[in-house]
């Protein structure tokens, strides 16, 4: 059985290399399982198109950030948010500016791409194609875009388990990805729940390494494609973002698999990716239920003025908090300028009645330190 599991290829420098889709069910099922149900939930919790749009660019510019950082980048979420927003014509872009432009392009492309067949197979021209986009204009003498290298690679460090030593040369390398094309689109791949033949398209690509620089990145790149094709909405690209904030358990994660007593199981990273894939889901479906409970509270609102139970000036507060969602005090009224616009001209007394009718109403509630704030659970 186990060896049906395995596909070992020898190869001409580099010895023998081993396509694994061997893990443990007993360890994996219950993860799945979770996995299935928060992503299809999420498909079924609707979502208005401009909101969407919105989730889907902050997911897109944490993604960027986080695959980037992960390979050293120096900018800053706040300065990558920067060069996202900038339009790339016409401007001479440092380094670190033109990897974010290129992950840009990049997310666009995988956005658009249309799923002509089912099921979604993999190809060299696809995988090439993601890493010309990547590494377009990066200066690296080592490193040809869209091309697979011809020189050595080492990858890891020892307080990650050591280093490891890619296939060396170009025949290997694409012998390897030839023979990782066949592997990834058979029919017992195929088979295997789209989340884990992601997975193990990131884990072999990492392997192989094929490129002279940017595979990692196009590993997460092609593992979100498999996602993005099974219908799973906004997680495959966070995870991305996952992997750079427990970056050390992702190179762990590659280590256990490939050093492991069998040398074949890779469970340690399928499980990661499913433990990144669950908080990622749930993120989503903390936002995408954010959006439509801020949506039913100014449609409540709306109500509630239309009926006169509250005055267009509390109206208008009870807006401002939803849009700024922060605590205030009585004070606040008539110091911050963005609340004294409503209050300017209205006494202490008004103000400290207004408050008290949308506390009576549970539209206000108060914090621990006596601050008063919005209450997003008032219909339940």
């Amino acid at each position: 059985m186990a060896k049906d599991l395995i596909k070992k290829i020898d190869t001409f420098r580099s010895g023998p290399f081993i396509f694994s889709r061997k893990y443990s069910s007993q360890k994996l099922s219950e993860l799945l399982i979770e996995a299935k149900i928060l992503y299809r939930t999420i498909a079924d919790l609707p979502i208005l198109p401009d909101m969407s749009s919105k989730l889907e660019e902050e997911v897109i510019r944490r993604s960027i950030f986080g695959t980037a950082a992960i390979e050293g980048n120096p900018l800053t979420e706040e300065e990558v948010a920067n060069v996202l927003a900038q339009p790339e014509e016409g401007k001479t872009l440092q380094r670190a500016e033109r990897e974010i432009q290129n992950l840009k392009n990049t997310y666009k492309v995988i956005k658009d791409l249309k799923l002509d067949e089912k099921p979604a197979l993999l190809n060299k021209e696809l995988i090439c194609k993601i890493h010309k986009l990547i590494t377009e204009g990066v200066e690296d003498i080592k490193n040809t875009p869209g091309q697979y290298r011809d020189h050595d690679v080492k990858v890891g460090d020892a307080d990650h388990g050591g280093v490891y030593k890619p296939p060396k040369i170009f025949e290997d390398i694409e012998t390897l990805m030839t023979e990782f094309i066949l592997w990834i689109n058979d029919d017992e791949v195929l088979q295997l729940d789209e989340v884990l033949r992601a997975a193990l398209a990131h884990y072999h690509l990492g392997l192989i390494h094929p490129f002279g620089n940017g595979n990692g990145r196009t590993a997460r790149a092609v593992e979100a494609i498999i996602m993005r094709w099974a219908g799973i909405k906004y997680a495959p690209e966070m995870l991305s973002n996952y992997y750079y904030q427990h970056v050390d358990e992702y190179f762990w994660a590659f280590t256990k698999s490939l050093k492991n007593e069998e040398k074949d199981d890779v469970t340690p990273f399928l499980e990661f990716v499913l433990k990144g894939l669950i908080q990622s889901l749930k993120e989503v479906k903390e936002r995408v239920t954010g959006f439509i409970r801020v949506f039913t509270l100014r449609t409540y609102f709306d109500l509630l003025k239309t009926e006169k139970k509250i005055t267009q000036r509390q109206n208008d507060l009870l807006f401002f908090l939803l849009e700024a969602y922060e605590p205030f005090i009585l004070e606040d009224l008539f110091k911050k300028t963005s609340l004294s616009i409503l209050y300017r001209q209205v006494s202490e007394r008004t103000a400290r009645r207004d408050i008290k009718k949308l506390s009576k109403m549970e539209l206000l509630s108060k914090t621990k330190d006596g601050k008063y704030i919005l209450n997003l659970r008032v219909l339940g």
